[in-house]
């Protein structure tokens, strides 16, 4: 596929936290790429009807920014943790997080809504990578990750990256329910509606607490709502039809920048 003279260089968000020099994190936006309507700009999701030939166009521009093809994960809303080689795979790995311990292997996980979720050790030795919507960090998807890393949880760094927030997060009893039904101190991430059964989730803050209780007190970020920032990040909730987002880590060869 020719690139439109109007292309636009990809635009990244750098998550903001105290990771070793020799690990690198970058979150892709919407914006650049050559996605039509409804998924413009740059749409990294094969599976939500755009034209696979825009797709592979931007995951090539993509991929011009890593040391390696990324790990492309088919997510399914479950708990397993894949492990991200040079290259990546043949096709899609069935799973919802991925961890690695190769340098220039990258994890990758794609939202538009969901919380991305990235991780490290505060050696530098691992990296990780995980897709937590509401049914995943019921089933345990943050501490399956975290438990795959076979390092001290005390040794672990957290970045939440951009999802939908407390403020657009409408949910009914029963995400409540499964909620509380394991952890009845998650209320506080609940806000009632004036609609009986409908809630406001914060889906940051119910992370943060299964983090801690998987023993990871170093979280960061959190702080970005997908659902408020049409110009630059993908929302099913409020658009519908529409792209998709990458969370990418990896540990570099060395500590210089990008």
């Amino acid at each position: 596929m020719s690139e439109p003279e109007t292309f636009m260089v990809p635009t990244f968000m750098v998550p903001n936290w105290p990771a070793p020099p020799n690990v690198r994190a970058l979150v892709t936006t919407r914006c650049g790429g050559v996605s039509a309507p409804p998924y413009d700009g740059f749409n990294l999701g094969m599976h939500v009807g755009d034209d696979p030939a825009a797709v592979l166009a931007n995951r090539v521009r993509l991929q011009r920014h890593l040391p390696s093809g990324p790990c492309w994960l088919e997510q399914v809303h479950g708990i397993e943790v894949a492990t991200a080689r040079v290259g990546g795979a043949d096709a899609p790995l069935r799973a919802d997080a991925a961890v690695t311990r190769e340098r220039g292997a990258v994890c990758v996980v794609m939202t538009a809504d969901c919380l991305p979720v990235l991780f490290c050790d505060d050696a530098g030795t691992i990296v990780a990578a995980a897709h937590a919507g509401w049914r995943g960090l019921v089933a345990g998807v943050l501490e399956a990750t975290v438990e795959r890393m076979a390092v001290a949880p005390s040794r672990v760094l957290a970045w939440l990256g951009p999802a939908i927030g407390p403020a657009m997060f409408e949910v009914g009893d029963e995400v409540r329910a499964a909620f509380l039904a394991d952890d009845p101190g998650a209320h506080e991430a609940f806000t009632a509606r004036e609609a009986a059964g409908k809630w406001l989730a914060d889906l940051f803050l119910l992370a943060r607490r299964r983090l801690a209780r998987a023993g990871v007190a170093r979280v960061y970020g959190g702080e970005v709502c997908t659902v408020s920032d049409p110009a630059r990040f993908y929302s099913y909730r409020r658009d519908g039809a529409t792209g998709r987002f990458a969370s990418l880590a990896w540990l570099a060869e060395s500590s210089a920048h990008y």
